[in-house]
This record gives C-alpha cells, sequence and structure tokens, in this order.
C-alpha cells in the first residue's frame, strides 16, 4: 500500500517547529549581542608598543600581537627599530601585510622624526601614507638649561610648521608624547600646550602619556588632561613607583597611575588608540616581554571593560 505523507501538523511536529524558532530566535538575538559586544569594545583601539619585541620576525610578531588580544602595534619606524628609515620602502610595506593578514595595523608609528629638513622624513610619512596608516609619534625635544626656555618653545613651534603642512597633506597626523625629565619638552605639559594649541588636532595632536604625567604632576593629573583633552590623540600606559628620588617603572595597576584617570576615560569622547608601554624589563628577551604585555592589557581591559 502506498503511504502519502499528510500537511497536518501532529503534536510532535508543532514542537519541534516551536524548539526550531526558539532555537534560531536565540541565535539571532545571540548574534546580535554579540555584534553590540564587539562594538563595544572597539571604541578603544588597543595597540602594543613593540620596542622590546624587535627580535621577532614580521610574521611572528603579528602571530604574537593577535594572540595577546590588540588590534595592532605601535612600531617603531627609525634608526634600530623594526625598519630603519633607508628601508622604509621595502621593509614598512612586510610589516603591514603582515599585520593585516591577522586583522591587525600600524595603529602609531613611533619615530625619529621632529622636522622636515631630516634625511628620509618625506619617505618615511609618503610611505606611511601610501599604508593606510594615519599617525606617527614625533621625536621629542630637548631644553638648554643655560638659556631662556620659552624662547626655544617659541623657535621650536615656529620649525614645526612645515613639517605639520607635509603630513596634513598625506593625511598623517603627527603626535607628540610628554615625557618626564628634566630638560624634556612636553615634561610641564603647559608647554605642549603651547606647541600644539594653534593646529588642528587632525594635523598635531597629543599622545598622553599618563605615566609621565603623573611622574611630574602627582594629583594634580586632572588639570593636565584637561588642558589637553581637546588635543588627545592617543593615550599611552604605563605605572610606576618612586625609589628613594627615582622613577621606578613597574607593571601596571601596582604603582601610583590613578585608576580614576580610566574611569574618566571611559566617560570621555576619546575613542583613539591607546598603546601599552612595558618598560619595566629592561633588557629582557622577548618571552618576558610578551608576558608582561599579557598582564598589562589584561589590567587595562579590566579598568576599561
Amino acid at each position: 500500500m502506498m503511504h502519502t505523507l499528510s500537511t497536518r501538523e501532529t503534536p510532535s511536529r508543532r514542537r519541534f517547529l516551536g524548539t526550531s524558532l526558539a532555537t534560531c530566535t536565540a541565535c539571532l538575538l545571540g548574534e546580535a549581542r554579540g555584534l553590540e559586544a564587539a562594538a563595544a569594545e572597539s571604541r578603544f583601539q588597543y595597540c602594543a608598543f613593540t620596542k622590546f619585541l624587535q627580535s621577532l620576525s614580521f610574521d611572528e610578531l603579528a602571530d604574537t600581537i593577535a594572540e595577546l588580544g590588540f588590534h595592532g602595534i605601535e612600531g617603531a619606524i627609525r634608526p634600530g627599530g623594526h625598519v630603519e628609515p633607508e628601508r622604509v620602502e621595502e621593509d614598512l610595506p612586510r610589516l603591514h601585510k603582515a599585520l593585516q593578514q591577522r586583522g591587525l595595523e600600524v595603529a602609531i608609528m613611533a619615530s625619529d622624526i621632529n622636522r622636515l629638513d631630516q634625511p628620509h622624513t618625506k619617505s618615511v610619512l609618503q610611505t606611511a601614507a601610501n599604508l593606510g596608516i594615519s599617525m606617527y609619534r614625533m621625536a621629542y625635544f630637548r631644553y638648554d638649561l643655560t638659556q631662556p626656555v620659552v624662547k626655544q618653545l617659541d623657535d621650536i613651534r615656529r620649525g614645526l610648521d612645515d613639517l605639520i603642512e607635509f603630513g596634513a597633506k598625506l593625511g598623517i597626523t603627527a603626535v607628540y608624547q610628554n615625557h618626564s625629565g628634566t630638560t624634556l619638552l612636553g615634561a610641564p605639559i603647559w608647554d605642549l600646550y603651547e606647541l600644539v594649541k594653534n593646529h588642528s588636532p587632525d594635523h598635531f595632536g597629543v599622545a598622553l602619556d599618563i605615566g609621565h604625567t603623573t611622574v611630574e604632576g602627582g594629583i594634580c593629573w586632572p588639570i593636565h588632561v584637561n588642558l589637553m583633552e581637546p588635543y588627545l590623540r592617543a593615550i599611552y600606559v604605563k605605572d610606576f613607583q618612586w625609589n628613594d628620588r627615582h622613577i621606578e617603572w613597574i607593571p601596571l595597576g601596582e604603582g601610583r597611575i590613578d585608576p580614576e584617570f580610566f574611569a574618566w576615560l571611559k566617560k570621555s569622547d576619546f575613542s583613539g588608540p591607546i598603546s601599552v608601554h612595558v618598560e619595566y624589563l629592561g633588557r629582557a628577551g622577548a618571552a618576558d616581554h610578551v608576558k608582561a604585555l599579557r598582564h598589562d592589557i589584561a589590567t587595562l581591559k579590566n579598568w576599561l571593560e
């Protein structure tokens, strides 16, 4: 006898359809929540300053940074760095490709550039811009304390115009990192404000190092942050403690850096790269620095997420 399939729904069929619909709905909701979580997580662009990982090949570096959960690197494109300036046209595309294949990028290019007439400046910036790298960290300036500081600052500011204009035409932003120290421009913060205030932050901005800011400003870091906020293009993260009168860099979360800075950061409109700087291991090997980066990025994400 030939049997025909009935289109009539049995109780078991209805249960199956109901279960399937519920499962699909749950999957769609889960996917939507996952996308929302990913979007929320991607507000900040976490990158690793890879100065101490230069013993790794480009592929090894890219694999390591991806595994650690960063979005990219702050890579040293300067003498002694990942890429030597005279080889930028050959080697920077190789580094960029290795990162891009893992969904990463050069978020910030750490350079030795602070004048347009330096050797290789134009080729370094042009090559970086052609690859879509949108930000480079300048080399720092030092004061001669036998001469008036204000006049030196005025001279430096005037000398930057050509460099900033050249980068603006390429679509690459210069950022200046504040350091702590007795002769470094940017240590007291007010002088860095004088350097950037007459430029668009799209062309010239600040990479605010909260470690150095706290060394120099202590508990008045909110004033410094308030002053720099309109010009913030990147945040640099490191921690320290005082050892007698000397600074000792230590793992993030174990020192003087105020977690309230990161509470402020969460509430702010800042959405640029946050670069993790491991400075407390000296010349230890790559494996130790990878372990330190793992610790510090976990601490940072705990504060921000």
